[in-house]
């Protein structure tokens, strides 16, 4: 899990780069499934339900891995949880729905990836197709002499276990056009991908409130600060910890160190959207600028430039947190 989280996250911070390499991964690893790991039974009970598994469980897996490993969907899910007490109007109900959209962009390359190579191989397809026992069946037999002996032993074409060397010519046959149907279908899912990608692109560029070069820099300071706090709260928590560590053997009094408070975690902690009224990139970003100096203390001020009644920007492209922004 820990390596899949890097590649992830230098997908997040790469965009078309990294979900390239996400997929090329992807790719990979279910090349290896399908020579080493996989195992068609060849059973007319077992068929059907053995290739659809390994064509679906996998990709669903890598998708609720994707959601898991998103740090975009902890901050919808604390922007969501922490402010129960506010009315959930159909402003955030629909600017929930968009990240989660967004979320599940990112978290689709790796399922469908695996889905698209998966059916480009055919295995997998070929297994759970010479399971099923319907008019389907009959369509891929015809109407030869051998059409009744290769639909009772359909089954066994996956493994080449055919009783008769009249099957032979059949099963190739038949497992040309299995082949073929499943590499038609996994061309056509990738043309479509591609074309809802298109299609997402062309919408969140026509709807862009702010120009191109801004919207690199706002990637650029998402992922820098993405990268910074990580690294920062490391180093501030192992300071916290030697401190309390120290007073605790020396039986010392502990020194001194400002942490934030729990409100000041929230502020942060939640997805930003931006808004036109001000030119804040983060939420951190907007905390720090609403903030004023008192008695050597940076103190919250009693109010800040952006709100919920702020005029915002087209949903598409609110929300740039966690270094991902679709444009």
């Amino acid at each position: 899990m820990d390596k899949f989280k890097t590649v992830l996250n230098f997908a997040n911070q790469q965009t078309n780069l990294g979900f390239g390499v996400v997929a090329l991964l992807t790719a990979g690893g279910e090349q290896i499934f399908s020579s080493v790991v996989f195992k068609c039974p060849c059973s007319l009970e077992l068929n059907f339900v053995y290739g659809l598994v390994f064509l679906l469980v996998p990709a669903l897996a890598l998708l609720l891995l994707g959601y898991i490993l998103s740090k975009k969907t902890w901050k919808l899910l604390t922007g969501l949880c922490w402010r129960r007490e506010q009315r959930c109007g159909w402003k955030r109900l629909a600017a929930a729905c968009t990240v989660l959209v967004q979320i599940s962009t990112t978290a689709l390359v790796a399922p469908s990836s695996w889905i698209a190579v998966a059916l480009l191989n055919g295995n997998y397809f070929e297994c759970a197709m010479t399971g099923i026992n319907t008019n389907f069946t009959k369509r891929l037999c015809g109407e030869k002499p051998s059409a009744e002996p290769c639909e009772k032993e359909l089954f066994k074409f996956p493994c080449g276990g055919v009783s008769s060397v009249d099957l032979r010519a059949v099963r190739e046959e038949v497992l040309l056009t299995l082949r073929a149907q499943s590499q038609i279908l996994g061309w056509l899912l990738i043309a479509s991908i591609m074309l809802f990608n298109l299609l997402l692109t062309c919408l969140a560029r026509c709807t862009s409130p702010i120009s191109y070069l801004q919207l690199k820099f706002w990637r650029a300071y998402a992922q820098e600060e993405n990268c910074m706090i990580d690294s920062y709260t490391a180093k501030h928590a192992k300071e916290l910890a030697e401190r309390n560590l120290k007073s605790f053997f020396t039986k010392a009094a502990p020194e001194k160190i400002q942490t934030p408070s729990k409100k000041d975690w929230e502020k942060i902690s939640s997805l930003y959207k931006f808004s036109s009224k001000d030119h804040y990139y983060s939420t951190l970003h907007r905390y720090v600028e609403s903030s004023e100096e008192v008695d050597g203390q940076m103190m919250r001020m009693a109010s800040v430039k952006s709100n919920d009644s702020a005029s915002v920007n087209p949903a598409v492209l609110g929300f740039v947190d966690d270094s991902r922004m679709v444009i």
